[in-house]
């Protein structure tokens, strides 16, 4: 069996799952025209707090000239607004590019408010949204902070009502703030997802260099030993004594027969699976599929008494259970990974628990994949142990191997 993909939920970069639903918040990666032209939908619905100068340019108390400019000062200033949008999820343009529509909006903000009134000081919280986003790193709260003074300024200049600054200008300052927060958040939700692929990464690197190293060591030996008695045979050969030649190449035929014994033991121990591997594939796997991992920190160390054939058989367990909660666990949320030790009748335990609340077993039978993890548990003397999880909802998985005798590991 594979490593698990998702196969239900989004993806945090906007991707669509079967069902069509789309994931899109403010740092989200958008790869194609439909993703952005779903993102500039989302954005455009906070459009609507520009009623209230639309409401301003129906009351008829401006001139006829004055209406029709505001109008498209509003449209220039919504189209400069989405165009943020578009040059922040579009490569070609630059940082300076993305402050030409801010700087834009800045202007229309402050012709508009001073023209037409305080009803237009609602445009200072886009533009300061949007300064939280186009300016770099720590320039974004000085630049939210700007545009802040700056809506302080025009509305003391108008003579703004106390109520209209205090009901626009918090907005002003904590959606800026709020949107920084949530940049800062985004970014740090993308880095810690590069560093446990990292992990993974490295985790598979370190086994390519124990398996080098393993060849190095079963293979040097073998080669020297098997070219001083090739070596050692030809002489026996070229003085005449064939049996002492003919002992030589049988014994060049055993070395070379358990060096092909020994590569084969080392390549199984590479293509097995380990605990620390699987559980950052689980972590990726569930993170994409919006489904929050609670593991247990001890699958990442060594545990006494776990052979490596059981502790493979594990990891096993572990990529079957969380391929299962992808792809059968509907409306799953959470899944919980546990390492733990148990006694029975026959001896010491390690068992793995994972558990998810989904919906649970459901009246079908097990899979494919359950019965073939079955079979391989059963191969070290292990056992497999499935059902509803507490209260009966959500599905539980339980897999059992045999620690070796010794003391318990705490």
């Amino acid at each position: 069996m594979q490593t698990p993909a998702p196969a239900r939920h989004p993806d945090q970069s906007g991707e669509a799952g079967p069902d069509g639903r789309w994931t899109t918040y403010p740092g989200a990666t958008v790869e194609t025209r439909r993703q952005l032209l779903v993102k500039l939908t989302w954005t455009a619905i906070w459009a609507l707090y520009l009623a209230y100068p639309v409401q301003d340019l129906t009351t008829g108390r401006h001139t006829a000239a004055a209406t029709v400019a505001g109008a498209g000062a509003l449209v220039l200033f919504l189209g400069a607004y989405l165009g943020v949008v578009v040059m922040r999820n579009r490569p070609a343009f630059g940082q300076l590019a993305e402050r030409v529509p801010l700087g834009l909006m800045l202007l229309i903000a402050i012709v508009t408010s001073v023209t037409l009134g305080e009803a237009w000081l609602t445009l200072f919280t886009y533009t300061s949204v949007c300064a939280s986003v186009v300016m770099p790193g720590r320039r974004a709260i000085g630049g939210i902070l700007g545009v802040t003074a700056v809506f302080v300024l025009v509305g003391l200049v108008i003579r703004a009502d106390a109520g209209t600054m205090v009901s626009i200008g918090l907005p002003c300052l904590l959606a800026g703030v709020a949107m920084y927060s949530m940049q800062k958040l985004v970014a740090t939700m993308r880095e810690l997802k590069e560093a446990r692929a990292a992990v993974a990464h490295l985790a598979a690197s370190e086994e390519r260099l124990r398996l080098a190293r393993d060849l190095h060591d079963l293979l040097g030996h073998s080669l020297s030993l098997i070219a001083i008695k090739g070596e050692l045979a030809g002489r026996l050969m070229d003085a005449g004594k064939g049996p002492e030649a003919r002992a030589q190449v049988a014994d060049i035929e055993q070395v070379a027969r358990q060096s092909l014994t020994d590569v084969r033991e080392a390549v199984t121990g590479f293509r097995r699976p380990t605990l620390p591997v699987e559980l950052a594939a689980a972590r990726t796997a569930l993170t994409a599929s919006q489904i929050q991992l609670d593991a247990d920190p001890r699958l990442a160390e060594e545990r006494p008494g776990l052979g490596a054939e059981e502790s493979g058989v594990l990891a096993w367990a572990l990529r079957e259970a969380v391929t299962n909660v992808v792809r059968h666990g509907a409306g799953a949320t959470r899944c919980t990974v546990h390492l733990d030790e148990t006694w029975e009748e026959d001896g010491r335990y390690a068992v793995l628990e994972v558990v998810d609340n989904g919906p649970g077993p459901g009246k079908s039978g097990a899979g494919n994949g359950l019965s073939g993890l079955g079979e391989r548990l059963e191969q070290v003397g292990g056992r497999l142990v499935t059902g509803p999880a507490d209260r009966g909802k959500g599905f539980r998985l339980r897999a059992l191997v045999p620690l070796l005798p010794g003391p318990s590991g705490q």
